[in-house]
């Protein structure tokens, strides 16, 4: 790969960015409270429906995770890739784990009823997406070339385009 380092060079491990959208997201709420979700869903509805979403992203992360492993490659994308995961959930979607990942925010959003959480969804989203995803794409073309082209034109992104 041109003398380059063997990494995607992504801006932040994206546990880390997630996690910080969380705790941001209860700080506003604590500082700047909103109180939309708390008064338009019950506790229980919040607890039921926030912990289904999290779940969905915890087993989406899980399956992910799995495929890695089982292609024989790193998790961690500050690591170098060692082959391509494209079967099992890879062949619906490019990014599963960051899916999850935002499934995961979502849920615990939801769960706490914590408005500022969920707002930061969308630059949490922009983040992985400009920071993380468009980066090991880079990489990963550059260092296995036709076939990520090829897989990158038959699976979509983020599984619906």
């Amino acid at each position: 790969m041109n003398g380059a380092p063997d990494r995607p060079g992504v801006i932040a491990p994206p546990p880390l960015i997630a996690t910080l959208a969380v705790v941001l997201g209860l700080l506003l709420d604590r500082t700047l409270p909103a109180y939309v979700i708390a008064t338009m869903f019950t506790k229980s509805e919040r607890l039921t429906v926030g912990g289904l979403v999290a779940l969905a992203g915890g087993v989406l992360v899980l399956a992910a995770e799995r495929r890695f492993k089982a292609a024989g490659t790193h998790v961690q994308p500050w690591r170098p890739t060692l082959a391509l995961a494209t079967d099992g959930v890879y062949e619906r979607m490019r990014n599963p784990m960051y899916i999850g990942l935002l499934l995961l925010t979502g849920g615990i959003g939801i769960a706490l009823a914590s408005d500022w959480t969920l707002v930061l969804l969308v630059p949490t989203a922009l983040i992985l997406h400009y920071g993380v995803v468009l980066r090991e794409e880079r990489y990963l073309e550059a260092k296995f070339g036709d076939a990520y082209r090829r897989y990158k034109a038959k699976v979509p992104r983020w599984g619906l385009w």
